[in-house]
């Protein structure tokens, strides 16, 4: 199922609204992390960096076929051997990944799906104990340049709680600010 289009920009308008670096030292995302999935990983924007970072393998997983394609080249031209591109509609489908496996989920700017509870106990499934689901998504505010519809954008309130419902533990900071557009959370399985 493809999830409510959200109107994705071209590559360079995309990755000039955020600063990977920043936004995982923020998230927790860092060189003792092992393993990772990024669900959409769109172009890239987050995958590689990533990738670069943690200690693990990143599971980079889309529905586009053409993401996929851009980031499976992407990661060819850096040469780095901890990142597998998998076309998968991870919302029917899970992930594929086995239980308690990963480290680190990354859930970005991805929560105005029509499932996303359902991402978020994936994400449970897939996490080892003690393992972080990150969260970011667009301000709920009309202002911005892109981002999904008002009426599907959730509130940081919102992914809080569908993340809780979901059995996720808020660790602090809390809610955190990710300028220039964006909100973010790291929760605990």
């Amino acid at each position: 199922m493809k999830g409510r289009e959200s109107g994705m920009p071209d590559e360079e308008m995309w990755t000039a609204f955020f600063d990977p670096a920043e936004i995982f030292h923020k998230l927790q995302l860092n060189s003792g992390t092992g393993d990772v999935v990024e669900f959409g990983c769109g172009y890239g924007t987050f995958t590689i960096p990533a990738a670069q970072k943690i200690s693990g393998t990143i599971y980079a997983l889309d529905i586009e076929p053409g993401m996929v394609s851009a980031v499976q080249t992407q990661a060819g031209k850096t040469g780095l051997a901890n990142i597998r591109v998998i076309l998968r509609d991870f919302i029917e489908e899970g992930t594929g990944l086995p239980c308690e496996s990963i480290d680190y989920s990354m859930l970005f700017n991805i929560l105005h799906v029509e499932a996303p509870i359902r991402l978020l106990r994936e994400s449970m499934r897939i996490l080892k104990p003690g393992g972080k689901v990150a969260i970011i998504h667009w301000n709920y505010d009309s202002t911005t340049p892109r981002g999904p519809a008002m009426d599907i954008r959730p509130r940081p309130e919102q992914c809080l709680a569908w993340a809780e419902q979901a059995g996720f533990h808020l660790k602090p900071p809390g809610i955190q600010n990710l300028p220039p557009y964006h909100y973010g959370m790291v929760l605990v399985k």
